[in-house]
C-alpha cells in the first residue's frame, strides 16, 4: 500500500501542484499580454491621518475576463522563479512611469531580494530614474523580511547603492520572522513596516501592545521611520497614536485602488 501511495503520488499534493501550475500559467500569460496594473493604498501620517505620506503600489493581474487577481493569490507560485523576477520588473516599471507622470507624490514598490542582481530589473531602474531628476528621492522599494534575511550580505550592498541615489528602502512585514532581527543593525533601512499580526486588536491585546512597543523601541534605536500595518478600526489607529507610530496603513484609510486620487478620473465616452 504505502509503494502504490508513492508511485500513485499524494492527492492532495498532486492537486496543490497543479494549482501552481495552472497560477504560474495564468501570470505567465497577463505579463505577456501586458494585463498588469498597479493598485495604490496610502501610507498615512500617524499625527495627522487626513495627510497622505505616500502611497503603496502594489501589483495587480488582470485574468482574460479583465478581472483583478490580488498577489496574494499568486505570489507564493512565483515568488521563487523566473516569472517572480518579471512580475517585479513589471511592477518597478509601472511605479517609475507614475512618479514620472505624477512629480507631487511618493511611491514605494514592492520587490523580492532575488531581484537584485537580476539585468532586466536593473534596466528599468536605470531607465525610469532618467526620466526625471526627482524620481530617485520620491522613489520607496520595499523587500520582505522573509526574503531580505536570504541574503543579507547581498541586500545591505544593493542598499547602499541605491541610497546614494535617493532611493529609500523599507523592510515589509517586520517582525513576522524574527530572524532578522539580529541583521537590524547591518541593513539601514529607512522605513521598518510592523507586520499585520502584531495590529490587528492591539488596544485590546496586551501581548500586541507589548510585541509592538519592542518593535517601535528597535526602530527608533536605529532611527528609523515606522509604519503600522494592516490597520483596520479606530481603536486601533486611536492606540498606535498613542504609542508614536510614525505612519499607518490600512482599509481604514483606504483599500488599493487602481484609480487613487492624484489620478484624473478616465474620461467618459459619450453616446
Amino acid at each position: 500500500m504505502a509503494a502504490q501511495q508513492v508511485e500513485r503520488g499524494d492527492p492532495l499534493s498532486l492537486v496543490l501542484e497543479e494549482r501552481e501550475r495552472q497560477t504560474m500559467k495564468m501570470v505567465e500569460a497577463a505579463l505577456t499580454a501586458g494585463r498588469v496594473r498597479l493598485a495604490f493604498q496610502p501610507v498615512v501620517m500617524g499625527a495627522d491621518t487626513g495627510r497622505t505620506a505616500f502611497h503603496e503600489g502594489l501589483i495587480r493581474v488582470l485574468d482574460e475576463a479583465g478581472r483583478i487577481i490580488p498577489a496574494r493569490d499568486f505570489m507564493g507560485a512565483i515568488e521563487g522563479n523566473d516569472i517572480g523576477r518579471r512580475i517585479d520588473c513589471a511592477a518597478l516599471e509601472l511605479g517609475l512611469r507614475t512618479l514620472a507622470r505624477h512629480s507631487d507624490i511618493r511611491l514605494s514598490i514592492n520587490m523580492s531580494a532575488r531581484s537584485i542582481g537580476y539585468p532586466r530589473w536593473m534596466r528599468v531602474l536605470n531607465k525610469g530614474l532618467q526620466a526625471s531628476p526627482t524620481i530617485g528621492e520620491r522613489l520607496i522599494l520595499e523587500i520582505t523580511e522573509s526574503s531580505a534575511i536570504l541574503v543579507p550580505e547581498i541586500v545591505t550592498a544593493f542598499m547602499d547603492d541605491l541610497q546614494r541615489k535617493g532611493i529609500g528602502f523599507a523592510l515589509d512585514g517586520f517582525g513576522s520572522g524574527y530572524s532578522a532581527l539580529r541583521y537590524l543593525k547591518e541593513f539601514f533601512f529607512d522605513i521598518i513596516k510592523i507586520d499585520g499580526q502584531f495590529i490587528r486588536n492591539i488596544h485590546d491585546d496586551p501581548d500586541n501592545q507589548a510585541l509592538t512597543r519592542a518593535l517601535l523601541a528597535m526602530a527608533r534605536q536605529f532611527e528609523m521611520f515606522t509604519i503600522a500595518e494592516a490597520v483596520e478600526t479606530l481603536e486601533e489607529a486611536q492606540f498606535l497614536q498613542s504609542l508614536g507610530v510614525d505612519c499607518m496603513q490600512g482599509y481604514l484609510f483606504g483599500a488599493p485602488t487602481l484609480q487613487p486620487a492624484f489620478m484624473p478620473a478616465p474620461a467618459r465616452r459619450r453616446a
